[in-house]
């Protein structure tokens, strides 16, 4: 199995932070972000590995290198203009040889359990679905959530749903997904995965343990002593 992370964002609401540097590469817990997920990839034994970028990209490359460093094979998607997630995707899709692959945010952290995705992978291909999502509860700066995951834990796009649950930014898809979307054309992901949920194509699992969106200095502080604390 092949993973994709995504650097491709500015981090607007991390600046001054993201001025100078690429929002994966900001250090907590006393490495960048974005190494956490490597190492995560690699120690699962997922070691080849794509990432996007733009804004301030080349630091990235010149961080990471080939990824030998972490015992990895990392190749890297070049944006001239961010393309948002599914057209991030799409545009490194024959990076995965037509085979499920897994995609995680580089600016989140979570203490999930990669092997999740291994398993997953298979999942899609016996059952002829198109997504795993990895939801959890919602935090406080997003209260009401993304989608919905039934007792069939599949998952629905329910606007009125009091149960929703919050997208991590942890996936695994199918190919086929984003073989609608043009070459080098931005594409959200939202829209792909919503249509797919209304045909019943999208599973998932509910995440009770650590995860943080890191988009504010603030969570990026509360994360690091978080990481710091027994």
């Amino acid at each position: 199995m092949r993973a994709m992370i995504l650097a491709a964002g500015r981090g607007e609401r991390m600046r001054p932070l993201t001025d100078t540097t690429p929002k994966p590469l900001l250090k907590v817990g006393g490495k960048p972000l974005i190494v956490w997920h490597i190492e995560k990839l690699v120690a699962a034994g997922i070691d080849t590995i794509i990432i996007n970028h733009a804004w301030l990209g080349q630091q990235i490359e010149q961080a990471l290198g080939d990824g030998s460093q972490f015992g990895a094979h990392i190749r890297y998607s070049p944006e001239a203009l961010p393309l948002e997630t599914a057209g991030g995707i799409a545009q490194a899709l024959p990076f995965f040889q037509d085979q499920p692959f897994l995609v995680i945010n580089g600016d989140i952290w979570c203490d999930w359990s990669v092997n999740q995705a291994l398993v997953q992978a298979t999942t899609l291909n016996d059952q002829g679905l198109l997504a795993w999502l990895l939801l959890t509860d919602n935090p406080a700066h997003h209260p009401q959530g993304d989608f919905t995951l039934g007792d069939d834990l599949l998952v629905y796009d329910q606007p009125l749903s009091p149960t929703k649950l919050t997208f991590t930014g942890i996936g695994v898809y199918q190919p086929s997904l984003f073989h609608d979307l043009q070459q080098g054309q931005a594409a959200p992901l939202a829209p792909l995965l919503r249509q797919a949920m209304h045909r019943g194509l999208v599973s998932g699992k509910h995440h009770t343990g650590r995860w943080t969106d890191v988009g504010t200095p603030s969570r990026l502080q509360q994360l690091h002593q978080e990481l710091h604390t027994p």
